[in-house]
């Protein structure tokens, strides 16, 4: 997956987990179960692809020297 659509499904991310806490803090006590669900879940795919793009845009010089359990690769 490239860059910018890693970053544009980040920004999709991040506006939904915005519009939920916005309407929790609307709905107040009532019903915030259910969206509080939806709420994490959402805060769970926004930090899975901050990592992804965040791994993305290391080079691949320095993702090679560090992948494996072997510490550094020459």
């Amino acid at each position: 997956m490239s860059i910018r659509a890693l970053a544009l499904d980040l920004y999709r991310a991040q506006k939904k987990v915005s519009e939920l806490q916005k309407s929790i803090e609307v709905v107040g006590h009532g019903s915030t179960d259910k969206l509080g669900q939806e709420l994490r879940a959402a805060e769970k795919e926004m930090s899975m692809l901050r990592k992804m793009l965040d791994g993305e845009k290391e080079s691949g010089e320095f993702r090679m020297r560090f992948s494996g359990f072997g510490g550094w690769k020459s």
